[in-house]
C-alpha cells in the first residue's frame, strides 16, 4: 500500500509540474478593430506575458496576418493601444470588438475571408489537473472592411455558404484544452512531453486542422488557435466511502473520438 501510494505521488508531482510549465500559454484574448486592421491582443493566465496579433483588413480576398514577436507587459500593451488609437483618430480610432478564448480558424467561401472565435467557453472536466473546456458561444467575424468588399461578399451564394457552416453546433460534443493535448491518449501524454504546437494539428482527430492551416503554417506556430476534438466527453465524481476519502479521490473519465477523414 505505502508503496502504491508513493507511486502515485510521484504521478501528481510530474503533472504539477506540467501545468506549471503551461500555465504561459495564452487563454484569453481581445479583438479590436480599426480601418485598416484587426489587433488580436492575447493574455497567459498570469497575465504577465502580453502578445499582439495583427490582422489586414484592406484586402477583400486574401488573409494576410503579422505576429508582434515582443513579448508585452500589461502596461507596456495598454500604451501600445493608446498609440494606435492616437494613430488613427482621423479614421475612426481604435475600437474594441470582443473578447474570446482562442481562434477556431479562417475560412474563405466566395471572396472575403471569415475569423472563427470562441468568444464564450464552459468548463467540462480536468484530466491531470488540466482544465478542459467545451465551446458555449462562437462567432464569425468577416475580415475584410466594408468599404473594400464587392458585391460578391454580399450575394446568396456567399450568404448560402456561411448559413451552412453557421448549422454546425460547436457548442455541443466539441471540446478543447490549453495546456493538455485532448487528441492523443493519457499514456502517450505520460510518455511523449515532445508533442506540441504544430504537431498537435497532425491527427485525424482534430477537427480544425484545414481551417486553421493557413495561420498556422504563416505564423510557424500554433499560440493562436485552439485544437478542436469532435466526440464524446463525460466526467463523474466517483463517490468513495469516508474512511477513503483522504486516501484517494478519483473521477470515471469517458472519452470517445470522431475520427475525420479529410482530403484536400
Amino acid at each position: 500500500m505505502e508503496e502504491e501510494k508513493e507511486k502515485i505521488q510521484n504521478r501528481v508531482v510530474v503533472v504539477d509540474d506540467a501545468v506549471e510549465l503551461k500555465c504561459s500559454y495564452m487563454q484569453k484574448f481581445r479583438l479590436y478593430e480599426t480601418r485598416s486592421n484587426f489587433y488580436m491582443i492575447g493574455r497567459d493566465k498570469s497575465r504577465t506575458s502580453w502578445r499582439v496579433l495583427k490582422i489586414d483588413r484592406l484586402d477583400p480576398t486574401e488573409l494576410n496576418i503579422t505576429e508582434d514577436l515582443t513579448v508585452y507587459s500589461e502596461i507596456e500593451c495598454c500604451d501600445l493601444l493608446r498609440r494606435i488609437h492616437e494613430g488613427n483618430k482621423s479614421i475612426g480610432g481604435l475600437k474594441f470588438v470582443t473578447t474570446c478564448y482562442g481562434i477556431i480558424g479562417f475560412v474563405k467561401f466566395l471572396e472575403p475571408y471569415y475569423m472563427l472565435l470562441i468568444t464564450k467557453r464552459r468548463k467540462i472536466g480536468t484530466i491531470c489537473g488540466h482544465t478542459i473546456y467545451g465551446i458555449a458561444k462562437s462567432e464569425m467575424v468577416p475580415i475584410p472592411h466594408p468599404t473594400v468588399r464587392s458585391k460578391m461578399a454580399y450575394s446568396k451564394d456567399e450568404n448560402r455558404y456561411k448559413k451552412l457552416l453557421c448549422s454546425v453546433d460547436l457548442t455541443k460534443d466539441f471540446f478543447f484544452s490549453y495546456s493538455y493535448n485532448v487528441m492523443f491518449s493519457l499514456q502517450r501524454n505520460l510518455t511523449d512531453h515532445n508533442t506540441t504546437g504544430q504537431s498537435l494539428y497532425e491527427t485525424l482527430f482534430v477537427w480544425n486542422e484545414f481551417l486553421t492551416r493557413g495561420v498556422r503554417n504563416n505564423l510557424q506556430n500554433a499560440s493562436w488557435t485552439v485544437a478542436l476534438v469532435y466526440g464524446f466527453f463525460k466526467q463523474v465524481h466517483n463517490r468513495l466511502p469516508f474512511w477513503l476519502m483522504d486516501m484517494f479521490s478519483f473521477y470515471l473519465l469517458y472519452i470517445n473520438f470522431v475520427v475525420l477523414y479529410q482530403q484536400y
